[in-house]
């Protein structure tokens, strides 16, 4: 038998470990990712809202309030808006501000998506990678034994 052919347990451990923590990130990136895209969608809703409440004639708008509920509220004042600016502070804008800001907000989403999705891309190569040379090393284990076995 050769010492070459049997895989370190240090090493198997070693990239098992990796994989586990790979395994972690790829979990914790991909939940970030999706609420990212909640973000995004909800700047979208809002986008599109913004931009029909000038068409509606009643001034009437379904309001969701929470737990699939919606009430049926008149918008006293459809050119000004609160928006959320982060740190729960919000500030009053013009409905067309408003609609751009929430633009600008949908834009940096994408690109913090992309580059997030990006991240998950590349540690999956690097899972990718440290599954294979974990097989070989099984591989070669389980050949050092078989080894042993038929000598």
């Amino acid at each position: 038998m050769n010492d070459v052919d049997q895989a370190d347990p240090r090493e198997i451990q070693t990239l098992q470990m990796y994989l586990n923590e790979y395994g972690q990130q790829i979990e914790i990136l991909t939940q970030q990712l999706g609420m990212i895209e909640q973000q995004r969608l909800e700047a979208a809703a809002a986008t599109e809202t913004l931009r029909a409440i000038p068409e509606s004639k009643d001034g009437i708008v379904l309001l969701p309030v929470g737990g699939g509920a919606l009430l049926r509220v008149k918008v006293l004042d459809a050119g000004h808006v609160l928006v959320n600016i982060g740190a729960d502070v919000s500030v009053e804008r013009a409905t067309a501000d408003a609609v751009e800001y929430l633009e600008d907000r949908m834009t940096e989403l994408e690109a913090l998506g992309k580059k997030v999705a990006g991240s998950v891309e590349q540690l999956q190569g690097q899972a990718t990678e440290i599954s294979r040379r974990l097989e070989a090393a099984y591989r070669g284990t389980r050949q050092a034994q078989a080894g042993q076995g038929g000598s």
